[in-house]
């Protein structure tokens, strides 16, 4: 495929104007000014619009489509043990699967080509993933009760089978990590033991970390330490791990993320409506620490949408530090995009690069509120909506185009969220 005449993100996000890409089968094969002579098939015509990475979603809940709207007003932990806990309690593999495709379904039409994803049951999201022919991260969100270790757990099992079957499958669309859900819904055996496994596996890690002050509190009264030393005196960040939220970090701890390469998930609309607080990402950026962008699960965000995590992450802090300066457009749209890429392992993709994976979307810029174009950049993180997308395409393929979804049948997709979601309601 070429796209002719199309103004890019180039790899360093700067802008490019008038540009030629050229795709052959999984990789973008030609970037240039000329008109390439290999005929590459199909022409799109991209006057008007512009070329930029697909986003990376760094922390998702696919499944809690089903609980959109669901559980609103309400503390953390009143949302979970009330609301959550038990709707999901009532979940079958099918709904998992369909909530799963309504997910996936949202985040292509908006332009998200991968997602990092913790919950339960996910040989079903798996099989959603490689229907809906998207990128995913995927794990089980661990935890325990009692003193039972990680391999007493069914979890144990369902890991092992998971990256037997799925892990780095569909040409390495699908790759199975392993996941804590968080310090407290474990117990020290269970995350030294699950740190043992991951490492013996060779896989990467997913965990939450820091999200309330409670949380942050709790686990210093239980260990003496905060979530992220307990994390790390316990092995979870001897491999590569993405830890959402982050909000309540306290000094020593960014120095734990940074000497081991842990990513951040920021998830500024979930944790703003959860009333959790925001990360520091301006700290985060200074140490040097990789900083990605999530939307976390639907029923606390409550859509995939990640233009709009994206717009209040580049505000949120300027008010906050009361600094116009302390997160420029570029470094949200690089959260959004290769370091997403980076947290997942996938160095091959996040930036429109010759060599790089094919996941491209396409903006509608000739818009009103896109116009005029000073800055690209000022315009995608404050004034692109996600309904700009108009394409957008997973290694060479093309999932989503103006309306028409190429990987999922939306009616059906939208008619068997709604008729599980109904069904579980019944049961409570």
């Amino acid at each position: 495929m070429l796209f002719k005449n199309i103004d890019i993100l180039d790899e360093n996000f700067d802008y490019i104007k008038n540009c030629h890409i050229g795709i052959d089968g999984e990789k973008i094969d030609y970037i240039g000014k000329e008109l390439p002579d290999k005929n590459y098939g199909r022409v799109y015509n991209g006057t008007g619009k512009l070329l930029m990475p697909g986003l990376v979603n760094a922390h998702s809940h696919v499944p809690m489509t089903l609980l959109r709207g669901y559980a609103e007003n309400m503390k953390l932990q009143d949302w979970l043990t009330k609301r959550i806990f038990p709707f999901e309690a009532k979940m079958t593999a099918e709904d998992i699967y369909n909530g799963s495709m309504l997910g996936f379904a949202e985040m292509v039409r908006f332009g998200i080509v991968s997602t990092t994803d913790m919950y339960f049951m996910d040989e079903y999201i798996a099989k959603a993933a490689m229907d809906a022919q998207i990128k995913c991260n995927l794990s089980i969100g661990t935890t325990s009760s009692g003193d039972k270790g990680y391999y007493d757990l069914p979890v144990f099992e369902e890991n092992n089978s998971l990256i037997k079957n799925y892990h780095n499958k569909e040409n390495g669309r699908i790759k199975i990590d392993l996941s804590l859900h968080a310090e407290y819904t474990s117990n020290e055996k269970t995350v030294s033991q699950l740190a043992e496994f991951a490492q013996k596996s060779n896989v990467r890690m997913h965990i939450h970390l820091s999200e309330t002050k409670q949380e942050n509190e709790q686990c210093k009264q239980r260990h003496n330490m905060t979530p992220a030393k307990y994390f790390y005196t316990n092995g979870i960040f001897n491999v590569p791990t993405t830890a959402a939220h982050c909000i309540w970090l306290e000094d020593e701890d960014y120095d734990i993320l940074k000497e081991n390469n842990v990513t951040a998930a920021c998830c500024p609309v979930s944790n703003l409506k959860l009333a959790s607080g925001f990360c520091n990402a301006p700290k985060l950026y200074n140490k040097g620490i990789n900083v990605a962008l999530g939307t976390d699960g639907a029923a606390s965000n409550n859509n995939l949408n990640i233009f709009e995590d994206l717009k209040i992450f580049a505000l949120i802090y300027k008010a906050s530090f009361n600094d116009p300066t302390v997160i420029t457009p570029k470094q949200a749209i690089m959260s959004a995009t290769k370091n997403g890429a980076i947290s997942q392992g996938r160095d091959d993709c996040g930036a429109i690069k010759v060599g790089n994976k094919s996941d491209i979307i396409v903006l509608d810029i000739d818009k009103p509120w896109m116009t005029p174009n000073h800055n690209i950049l000022n315009n995608i993180v404050y004034s692109a909506q996600g309904s700009d997308v108009v394409f957008t395409m997973v290694d060479g393929r093309v999932l989503y185009e103006d309306g028409e979804y190429y990987s999922i049948d939306i009616e059906k997709a939208i008619y068997n969220a709604n008729m599980s979601a109904k069904f579980i309601l019944s049961k409570l």
